[in-house]
């Protein structure tokens, strides 16, 4: 994926720690929730998490173990991790592409000079689930991208039980997919990445992804997960 550095919405800025006696040892302690891009380091636990989500609905995972390390090798850029108290809850992976429509290429390619940022795929740790965490997550990607400059739109492709969580989110149908999985088929869904995202009266900009993020939870009335 391109090597960018983008704005953060919605974080207020970090303030100076409160100084500490020299006697008094500060314990450290792991924030509640955490918002991070990816790497390579948590790939097993991504793994994890989209193998047991898939494998029972449809037999097949969006990306191998091998996959989810080469894009984010690639792109780590364009993945984005929600961490409570420093474990894996849900997470998005995405990369590059450079056409209109997805074809089988889009599943293992990055195009670095492409606009269009594929979103391969979308889970949400089992025991998280029914909790909005799909919906939130999705709208603070999407958020993030409208910060990429050269991003226009984003494209994924899903089963069709799926549509109505994703329109819930903004997508909108472009039809049936050209790819198919052994006998999975798909409809193709895009969203409109424009202008910039709404960024907090005295809120600053925070680059993304050189800086951990500690983020507050968002309520949502959505209860639709992945």
């Amino acid at each position: 994926m391109m090597s960018v550095v983008g704005a953060q919405p919605f974080i207020k800025p970090m303030q100076p720690s409160p100084s500490v006696s020299p006697g008094i040892q500060r314990r450290h302690t792991l924030p509640a929730s955490e918002f991070r891009p990816l790497n390579t380091q948590d790939a097993i636990s991504v793994f994890e998490i989209e193998r047991e989500a898939f494998i029972s609905v449809s037999g097949e995972c969006p990306l191998h173990l091998d996959e989810v390390r080469h894009f984010l090798t690639l792109c780590p850029e364009l993945s984005m991790g929600w961490f409570e108290e420093g474990r894996l809850v849900a997470f998005i992976i995405g990369s590059l592409w450079d056409q209109d429509r997805l074809t089988t290429d889009a599943l293992t390619l990055h195009k670095p000079c492409g606009s269009t940022v594929h979103i391969h795929v979308l889970a949400v740790h089992r025991t998280f689930r029914q909790q909005g965490k799909g919906p939130i997550l999705m709208w603070r990607y999407l958020q993030y991208l409208r910060c990429l400059p050269n991003v226009r739109r984003a494209v994924l492709m899903c089963e069709d039980f799926l549509i109505p969580f994703y329109r819930k989110s903004g997508f909108k149908v472009l039809g049936r997919c050209a790819i198919t999985v052994a006998n999975l088929t798909f409809t193709e869904m895009w969203y409109p990445i424009s202008g910039h995202a709404y960024m907090r009266r005295n809120s600053e900009a925070i680059r993304f992804p050189q800086h951990p993020l500690t983020l507050p939870l968002t309520k949502t009335g959505e209860h639709l997960d992945v």
